[in-house]
């Protein structure tokens, strides 16, 4: 987080920021839109992995256990107030993104660098 000037306990902002670092990001077509300042839903519009599975002929990957830790304990590491909820992930049927995660904050949460009232 420091390389990247991503401050602890950054909230969503944060977040988004960092999303943008990950591997994934080279490699796969995502998207973050803000519902409210509260809620970010993040897509990964094109998966490189399941695309090269149906290219195969081979079924979707059933990564929604593995993508519920990785993305729970990501967001964790940039803020532990951040609360993730898998929106869609295989195996649930593919739409318009191979998976959704919607990323909220309560930012009335004490955090290290509140101050005091």
């Amino acid at each position: 987080m420091r390389t990247f000037n991503i401050a602890p306990y950054g909230g969503l902002i944060a977040l988004e920021k960092a999303l943008g670092y990950r591997l994934y990001a080279a490699v796969n077509r995502q998207e973050a839109e803000w519902v409210d300042e509260h809620t970010l839903i993040f897509r990964m519009v094109e998966c490189r992995v399941q695309t090269a599975r149906r290219r195969k002929g081979l079924p979707d990957f059933p990564c929604k256990p593995v993508g519920i830790v990785e993305y729970s304990g990501f967001a964790r590491a940039i803020d532990p107030r951040i609360r993730t909820r898998c929106l869609t992930c295989p195996p649930d049927p593919v739409t318009d993104c191979y998976c959704a995660w919607e990323f909220t904050i309560d930012e009335e949460r004490e955090s290290p660098n509140a101050t005091p009232a």
